[in-house]
């Protein structure tokens, strides 16, 4: 059952992505980059992890949120599944986590 999540995973990030760069229609959500997909076990709900530049952080989640239907329609008509999971978005902050950990090192090494 883990390969299939994992195969599902994959293919959601990389649709999701593709429909949020291309075929969203508000460009209002700023620069979004879909970096993980985790999927339940019963595959019901996807939990979309994102980063979102050039942008208030939670302005753009907000709007992805109320994307959220199309998102998900245009997902099911793509995936060859019998029902679309439901989708979550969450922001990703694991990349500012990083920048600032490595700031702070370097802050030190600087001492």
């Amino acid at each position: 059952m883990a390969i299939k999540q994992d195969r599902l995973s994959g293919i959601i990030r990389r649709e999701v992505s593709d429909i949020i760069q291309f075929e969203l229609k508000n460009k209002n959500t700023g620069l979004v980059t879909v970096t993980d997909v985790s999927v339940t076990g019963d595959l019901s709900i996807a939990k979309v992890y994102v980063t979102i530049l050039g942008k208030n952080h939670e302005e753009g989640l907000e709007q992805l949120k109320r994307a959220k239907g199309f998102i998900r329609s245009m997902l099911g008509k793509r995936l060859s599944i019998r029902k679309c999971p439901d989708l979550i978005f969450v922001l990703d902050t694991s990349l500012e986590t990083g920048n600032r950990i490595q700031q702070l090192i370097q802050e030190v090494k600087d001492e």
